[in-house]
């Protein structure tokens, strides 16, 4: 009976492993004074640190939008730094929708 325990102990361990290292994806929306602040240079160097792909850009409404492509753990440290931003902004809210990876990207840069 031990055996058998040990045995799905080890599938489990070897399955939260894999799962650990899952590629995902996400769109967010970051509000607040996120403009003019240097966030969008700023999320870029922070992704690039984290290996993250995608893009961000300024909206017209004075909110930032955020593409990104990475291994979940990375994009959910990411996620926490677009909540604390660049020095000189204030992040009133970030609203995030996680959705399957396209690898359309290579590399994480800012648009116009």
């Amino acid at each position: 009976m031990l055996r058998i325990h040990m045995k799905l102990y080890s599938s489990l361990k070897k399955i939260l492993k894999v799962t650990h290292y899952i590629m995902k994806a996400l769109k967010a929306i970051v509000s607040g004074k996120v403009q003019g602040v240097w966030f969008r240079d700023s999320t870029c160097n922070e992704a690039s640190k984290l290996n993250v792909a995608g893009w961000v850009r300024n909206l017209a409404d004075g909110t930032v939008e955020v593409s990104a492509e990475g291994k979940e753990e990375d994009l959910r440290a990411l996620v926490e730094w677009l909540h604390i931003g660049s020095t000189r902004s204030s992040v009133e809210g970030v609203d995030v929708e996680w959705m399957d990876p396209t690898g359309e990207f290579s590399q994480f840069e800012m648009r116009f």
